[in-house]
């Protein structure tokens, strides 16, 4: 597609989708940077107006359907905001936490969609692009409820790329794995999953290999920003894309191995054997 039109950017405050934001209007968009609160958003009009880019900052927050107002013109929407969850076994993770992680994760991309679809179609048609994880292809413990929530989005968009096709809308998801954003630091702490005594080894385990995984693989949200921005214009990207090294390495994988094979690795990775 031509980087043209307006691009709506949810959660553009800081991390990846502040830095796909400024991209998009570096290409040539013209970027609409939703965020809860514009405030937050004061140093990204700072920078977009230095270099003199079609960026203007709105508040938009995704669990809230009354704050959902879209632009006419719309060509692309990335549904970037989400939450991350503790890190505890299914048994102890309190429902609060699922309930919450989906209103934004699921729900949240579901309320704007419902929205940006006739904004797309009216203007010619365009792009989606959902922010999911690279942990979908890795059966990472005690991550069910954060993965659990991207995988439905992950379905989402393969039902709204059968909707879409015929309405000249195109579905893309990015899968990252660990970009260098708030999000990513919070997250480098032990799992919660260790004050349960039946779960503490696994805990460890995987504690140490994501430590591990991440060492030295952390990408920039600029290079990132950059790859999505990249997939975005090319109409002939696939469905599923990665922005960084270890995201590619995982989807490659997923994508040349059958399924129960590949999990398998996976598990033996953590220790874990499969049946014999």
């Amino acid at each position: 597609m031509e980087p043209s039109g307006v691009a709506l950017v949810t959660g553009a405050s800081r991390g990846l989708g502040r830095a796909i934001a400024l991209e998009l209007a570096r290409r040539g968009f013209e970027v609409v940077a939703a965020m809860r609160d514009p405030a937050d958003g004061a140093p990204l009009v700072r920078e977009a107006e230095a270099e003199r880019l079609a960026l203007s900052v709105a508040p938009l927050d995704v669990t809230l359907p009354q704050t959902i107002a879209l632009p006419d013109g719309l060509r692309v929407v990335v549904n970037n905001a989400g939450l991350d969850a503790l890190y505890e076994p299914v048994e102890h993770q309190p429902l609060a936490v699922w309930r919450a992680l989906f209103e934004t994760n699921v729900f949240g991309v579901v309320e704007v969609m419902r929205r940006a679809v006739p904004k797309l179609v009216a203007s010619g048609g365009g792009v989606v692009c959902n922010v999911t994880s690279a942990s979908l292809c890795f059966p990472m413990p005690f991550y069910a409820a954060y993965r659990a929530s991207k995988a439905a989005v992950s379905a989402l968009g393969e039902s709204l790329r059968a909707e879409l096709a015929p309405l000249g809308v195109r579905v893309l998801e990015v899968l990252p794995g660990p970009i260098d954003t708030d999000m990513l630091a919070a997250s480098d702490r032990p799992p919660e999953a260790l004050a349960h005594a039946p779960y503490r080894a696994l805990a460890q385990r995987a504690w140490d290999g994501r430590r591990r995984s991440v060492s030295g693989r952390v990408t920039s949200p600029a290079a990132a920003a950059r790859a999505i921005a990249d997939a975005i214009v090319d109409d002939a990207a696939p469905l599923r894309v990665a922005c960084d090294d270890h995201g590619r390495g995982l989807l490659a994988g997923w994508r040349a191995s059958e399924d129960e094979a590949w999990m398998l690795s996976m598990l033996a990775s953590l220790g874990i054997a499969g049946p014999s």
